[in-house]
């Protein structure tokens, strides 16, 4: 258990250092308080699994014990974390409720905690000639089920952020969240393995590759998470209801003012090459209200607002590469159309015109090799 014992230790060393660097952080600084309280209590209970897999001591069997029970707080806090990202806001009293599985869990283990010197030398011994911790194996399945759907839960309130967000801006890609799917996968894949080692013993399969899986998620949240943009909340739920309620039933009989007005500042102000433009902004310049753009957009142009802005800068860009005097690097015209990553650039260009923007400008440029002198 000594090579354990020290994967577990590096675990809690990094896990110590990012929840410094997220605490710290600016970047998403409510949430990333939220993710670094996370990221320490898991690194507490990588240091108490690496004092005891080094020596197994009747002495460390609370707070071995304790930590055991963390995770079910893991699955409410993932939770928490994805609810303070997408709404910018931190954690209130009221917030206490996600703690009510943690705190069950406590419940048929007091005994374990109020053991004195000589209960806890004949509990360890129990443990050790293949006893089972109180409340399994109810416990462990309670586990499972309370934090999947935790898990669930914020996966469910991500893909609302994503919609909402492709009715809004047109960097949305930027923002788009896919680490919170990594984040969730990694932890289902370690609760995976959890419930086959508690089903069926097979000998690769045991408690220490548990948390080793865990060593290596603090590894990946703090890769990806370290690299996370700016998330922009979402709007507040009365404001999404006084927006839904606005919006016409029918079409308006301003749909052809606006649609046309909607094209004049797409031909002359080219205003699709501003990066973070929204809808706000757009509905804003057009003179119109924002319930009306938004409705135009949806039922005319047959997608949200982050199609039709993604429309126009692939034309744009479709046209300059099909220039051959047009000098300028693919990626100086990615930029120049209004995208912030020549990824997002390609894969737009790619589903719109079904070939890269570089295949596109190689056959343009060839058909005009080719032409007439």
């Amino acid at each position: 258990m000594i090579f354990w014992s020290l994967v577990f230790a590096i675990g809690a060393g990094q896990a110590a250092l990012l929840a410094l660097a997220l605490w710290r952080r600016p970047v998403n600084a409510q949430a990333n308080r939220v993710l670094a309280g996370w990221v320490a209590l898991i690194g507490v209970d990588l240091a108490v699994k690496a004092a005891y897999f080094h020596g197994p001591a009747p002495e460390l069997l609370k707070a071995y014990r304790l930590v055991g029970l963390f995770p079910f707080l893991y699955g409410s806090l993932f939770y928490l974390y994805v609810r303070a990202l997408t709404e910018a806001r931190g954690l209130d009293r009221r917030d206490l409720v996600h703690l009510a599985g943690f705190a069950v869990s406590l419940l048929p283990n007091l005994g374990v905690f109020l053991q004195d010197a000589a209960q806890q030398r004949a509990f360890f011994e129990h443990l050790r000639q293949g006893g089972y911790w109180p409340g399994r194996p109810w416990l462990d399945i309670g586990l499972f089920v309370y934090s999947l759907s935790y898990v669930i839960a914020g996966l469910v309130r991500v893909r609302r952020y994503r919609r909402g967000l492709l009715q809004r801006r047109s960097d949305a890609d930027r923002m788009s969240l896919h680490w919170i799917d990594a984040m969730a996968v990694s932890q289902i894949v370690i609760w995976c393995i959890a419930v086959v080692q508690w089903l069926a013993r097979i000998p690769w399969i045991d408690y220490p590759l548990i948390y080793g899986a865990v060593v290596g998620w603090v590894f990946v949240v703090g890769y990806l998470s370290l690299r996370q943009v700016a998330v922009a909340a979402e709007p507040a739920p009365a404001s999404v209801e006084e927006a839904r309620a606005e919006e016409p039933a029918a079409d308006d009989p301003r749909f052809p003012a606006v649609e046309a007005r909607l094209a004049q500042l797409m031909a002359q102000e080219q205003l699709y090459r501003e990066p973070a433009l929204t809808i706000g902004h757009l509905a804003k310049r057009s003179g119109y209200p924002e319930y009306l753009v938004s409705a135009v957009i949806n039922r005319r142009f047959e997608g949200h607002f982050w199609d039709y802005i993604n429309r126009q800068r692939v034309e744009a860009a479709r046209a300059c590469l099909a220039d051959p005097d047009e000098a300028r690097t693919i990626l100086d015209i990615a930029y120049a159309c209004g995208y912030t990553s020549k990824s997002t650039f390609n894969a737009a260009f790619k589903r719109q015109l079904g070939q890269t923007p570089s295949a596109y400008r190689q056959r343009h440029a060839g058909s005009a090799a080719s032409g007439p002198a």
